[in-house]
């Protein structure tokens, strides 16, 4: 069993996005890497620890409901036990000033699941990781341990020969992400908790 740390799969990270930006350049019409359009502002994702199956990372185009083409590297993974889970969204509001949203949920003795998640990021960062069986280099359109967004694959924007990476298993621990969409096919989140209160609060 292969297994890479997390500096190593953060070398390659970086180089991903950028080609994400690439995608932008070549593309006459906007392509939705999420099933909508996307507001076009960032929110931050936040867990104590992710336990996933059947990772994916590509890369991809969102688009606003203006047109505007916003590059995105979308991080998939089949199924996900989440410890400390926390998505927070600053929202300015003219004359009352900033409010944060947040939603959390999960603990150790009762993570949150998901399944079929797929973020759309710019930015992913982790004290450390662990990946099992991770390939680098795999054409996106030949992911099998990982998966693409059924909503990317059908899109005629979706390069199979583009770069993408997968790896069968991993657990990144104090994960932080800024993202500006998320799809899940389901979610269970224990202790369930919404709050929107004045000034900055967000999950980091």
């Amino acid at each position: 069993m292969r297994r890479t740390r997390w500096k190593r799969f953060a070398a390659i990270l970086v180089p991903s996005v950028a080609g994400a930006a690439v995608l932008t350049m070549t593309m006459a019409q906007g392509a939705l890497a999420a099933s909508f359009f996307i507001s076009g502002d960032t929110f931050k994702i936040a867990a104590d620890t992710l336990t996933g199956k059947g990772l994916s990372l590509y890369g991809m185009v969102d688009v606003t409901r203006k047109g505007k083409l916003v590059p995105v590297a979308v991080a998939g993974v089949r199924a996900a036990k989440i410890e400390g889970l926390c998505q927070s969204v600053l929202v300015p509001i003219p004359g009352l000033g900033s409010y944060t949203l947040r939603l959390t949920g999960g603990n150790h003795d009762r993570p949150a699941t998901a399944r079929n998640m797929f973020l759309d990021i710019s930015l992913l960062q982790a004290t450390d990781a662990r990946l099992n069986d991770l390939d680098i280099g795999v054409a996106a359109g030949a992911l099998t341990s990982g998966e693409v967004s059924p909503d990317d694959r059908d899109s005629k924007f979706f390069d199979p020969d583009s770069v993408a990476m997968q790896s069968t298993s991993a657990t990144l621990y104090n994960l932080q992400a800024t993202g500006v969409a998320t799809s899940l096919g389901s979610l269970d989140l224990p202790g369930a908790k919404v709050s929107f209160r004045s000034g900055a609060d967000e999950c980091f």
